[in-house]
């Protein structure tokens, strides 16, 4: 069975949005060094302080995981075929979720949680997502619809929504917001 038209589009919004950041069509290293510096420019964190190191570690490790995983013709790049034929494998079964996936979901959830209280709240979560080029509005959206009426996601009832987003044919599921779009 091949990958629904649905999911492909979620796919693609996060292919291009939130990781072929310099628009090549591939992703690359050059996409990670670019988001890194988005990432450390919206928190503020200098060059050279513990926390810009810290996210230059993760999101490399995260880019070798990715890499190693999707990179099939060994090119250095993830085409967008690689990109979803790794995350419908992985919707087929999220059991086998690897280290590099659970960092970027650990990464995105804490890049969002900035008052570090262990949940989102919208106004950190549209913040985050407006920061990618995705109107503010739309964001407290998806918030409301990935928040299921409550003010706060936490980091446990992210993982879930996160699976959700992969793996979800639903268009009204609730994980398939959690990238700040409300509909694909």
């Amino acid at each position: 069975m091949s990958i629904s038209d649905f999911r492909k589009k979620k796919l693609l919004f996060l292919f291009n949005v939130f990781f072929d950041v310099n628009q090549s069509g591939e992703i690359d290293i050059k996409d990670f060094e670019l988001a890194i510096e988005r990432v450390c420019q919206l928190r503020g964190w200098a060059k050279d302080t513990p926390k810009n190191k810290e996210i230059h570690t993760v999101m490399l490790e995260i880019w070798e995981g990715l890499r190693s995983k999707a990179d099939k013709d060994n090119d250095g790049q993830v085409s967008v075929d690689e990109w979803c034929n790794m995350w419908d494998a992985y919707a087929k079964d999220p059991s086998t979720v690897m280290d590099w996936q659970n960092k970027y979901m650990n990464f995105m959830f804490d890049l969002e949680d900035a008052s570090t209280d262990g949940s989102i709240d919208v106004n950190e979560f549209a913040l985050v997502c407006s920061s990618y080029g995705l109107e503010k509005k739309e964001c407290e959206e998806a918030f409301a619809k990935m928040a299921q009426g409550q003010s706060e996601v936490t980091r446990e009832q992210f993982a879930a929504l996160w699976k959700e987003y992969f793996a979800a044919e639903d268009t009204n599921a609730p994980g398939n917001f959690i990238f700040g779009k409300t509909s694909f």
